[in-house]
């Protein structure tokens, strides 16, 4: 029995690329949208919990569908298994971590 597909989308929202794991992709009948569904997180009993998949999992908690518009998705690639989830910053193409560096109110020089 052939393993059921899954596919890793890449696509812009608020000035950053989000690249994700999904189960389905269709097109819709909301001309210029695509459609992704049965998104795919870690486990929350992982010993080892990456700040950038736990922040993506609480900002689509509860989203059976995410509709992106044609102009926002940058690639749909079918996969044979899942790798990790990632936010990068739309010029300059580095991972965004979810929380300062530094504690607020100390300025570097």
């Amino acid at each position: 029995m052939p393993a059921k597909s899954m596919y890793r989308a890449s696509f812009l929202k608020h000035g950053k690329v989000y690249e994700m794991y999904c189960g389905d992709v269709n097109s819709t009948s909301m001309w210029g949208f695509v459609e992704l569904s049965g998104l795919v997180f870690d486990s929350r009993d992982a010993v080892v919990v990456d700040p950038v998949e736990e922040r993506m999992r609480d900002e689509f908690e509860g989203v059976e569908s995410l509709f992106l518009p044609l102009h926002s998705v940058l690639s749909i690639e079918r996969v044979n298994k899942r790798g990790q989830a990632v936010i990068r910053d739309r010029e300059s193409g580095e991972k965004v971590t979810p929380f300062p560096l530094s504690p607020p109110g100390n300025k570097r020089s």
